[in-house]
């Protein structure tokens, strides 16, 4: 169980910082990607200040995970491009996913 939660923590610490690897350009320039790295490190944060418990934290990373290898798989059918639907459907999953991040860290303070 010890060894499951330091590999817990290793990976979430990890994350952010292969998204502080992408080029700064990429990052300002790009909606998607931007959005990609708050939501990132809004999940860092909140674990880093104990308001995401590791398992929260856990599960909304692997939800960014999967949405960003369907963003991946979206631009490799138009040769790295998004049609204005793709851009929809995306834009709806981040919102989605940023209220359930916004939720998440702001739970104990209901009720």
């Amino acid at each position: 169980m010890k060894l499951l939660k330091y590999v817990l923590v290793a990976a979430l610490a990890a994350a952010p910082a292969l998204t502080f690897a992408q080029s700064a350009p990429a990052r300002a320039e790009n909606p998607i990607v931007k959005r990609e790295f708050n939501q990132q490190r809004r999940i860092g944060k909140g674990i880093h200040r104990g308001t995401l418990t590791l398992r929260q934290g856990a599960r909304l990373e692997r939800q960014q995970m999967r949405m960003h290898r369907q963003i991946r798989a979206m631009r490799a059918r138009h040769n790295g491009r998004l049609t204005m639907r793709e851009r929809r459907i995306i834009h709806r999953k981040q919102m989605i996913a940023s209220r359930r991040i916004y939720r998440a860290r702001h739970m104990h303070r209901i009720g």
